[in-house]
């Protein structure tokens, strides 16, 4: 099984940016964690970080007939990228949208995701366990799925 994660704009700065909202935790730490945590729930994952919004819809693209589910967070995108949810809903994988901080938390323009409708789940607010908690609840989406499809 394999799984697309996505990072959207400024999550290269995580352990950096805004440690009291987004932890200390820097994004090649998550990657370690969660490449780890694939391999114990026999997956494994192909990583990324983009700036751009159409970089990431491309990597969607790329590698739709190669994965078996997304994890991401689109960062300001989940607020008003309607192209990167159409790219979502149109390779019809099952992703899950992870948040480090709550959104309903934050400011009011940062409290509705346009991309979380394109998902199957939405995990916010645990810092780095909403990305372990996004891909554990994805891999068994998945094995269900398949298990499913088997009977």
């Amino acid at each position: 099984m394999k799984i697309l994660v996505l990072n959207g704009p400024n999550l290269n700065l995580l352990g950096v940016r805004e440690p009291e909202i987004y932890g200390s935790q820097s994004l090649l730490e998550i990657k370690k964690l969660l490449e780890a945590l694939a391999i114990s729930l026999g997956a494994e994952i192909i990583f990324y970080q983009k700036n751009g919004e159409g970089e990431l819809i491309d990597l969607i693209h790329r590698y739709f007939q190669e994965v078996d589910g997304i994890l991401i967070n689109p960062g300001a995108y989940t607020h008003y990228s309607i192209a990167l949810r159409d790219a979502l809903l149109a390779v019809k994988i099952p992703a899950v949208e992870v948040h480090l901080s709550n959104l309903y938390c934050r400011e009011e323009f940062r409290q509705k995701s346009v991309t979380a409708g394109a998902c199957i789940g939405y995990v916010a607010g645990f810092g780095v366990d909403s990305y372990r908690l996004g891909l554990i609840a994805l891999v068994d989406y998945i094995k269900r799925r398949e298990k499913n499809e088997e009977n």
